[in-house]
């Protein structure tokens, strides 16, 4: 069976629920990606076009927020990378890109999972691409919801 690691952001919560739930169920090392400047409610009102989330998904695509919590230590060991977040206009928000792009990732399946207020991946896979060259992105997954022990270990079982 491969090492695996469960890296995930969460602006509120949610898709933390989800994650550390995966990772007890396939008995893999988890790591919360905490932004520096922590996400407001104001900063995540998509309804607002000059909110910090819009801003930076819509108009600065290249914006790379800043990770405040500490490095994964020895990303070496690991073969699979569960990559779980929220799904903000149709991709994976802006500091998902900062985390696969402070590593090596060559030769590593990284696989998507995600929660979602309707939509799905959209675009994550494609946008992703640039910041984790000569890895294996695999969209995974929508987990909305809590999923039972079962429906987590079948979903990982595909992938180490």
């Amino acid at each position: 069976m491969s090492k695996a690691l469960v890296a995930y952001f969460s602006a509120t919560g949610t898709t933390g629920v989800i994650a550390t739930k995966l990772a007890e169920t396939i008995n893999a090392d988890c790591y919360e990606i905490v932004p520096a400047d922590l996400y407001t409610n104001a900063d995540l009102d998509w309804r607002d076009e000059n909110s910090r989330s819009s801003i930076e998904m819509k108009k600065e695509p290249n914006c790379r927020p800043v990770i405040g919590s500490a490095p994964v230590d020895n990303m070496d060991q690991y073969d699979v990378i569960f990559v779980g977040y929220p799904v903000w206009w149709y991709i994976c928000p802006k500091i998902i890109n900062t985390f696969l792009e402070n590593y090596n990732l060559s030769g590593k399946t990284i696989v998507l999972f995600a929660t979602s207020g309707g939509s799905g991946f959209g675009k994550s896979v494609e946008s992703l691409e640039d910041s984790a060259p000569n890895a294996r992105i695999v969209e995974g997954a929508v987990l909305n919801g809590v999923k039972s022990a079962e429906e987590l270990k079948a979903f990982a079982k595909k992938y180490l």
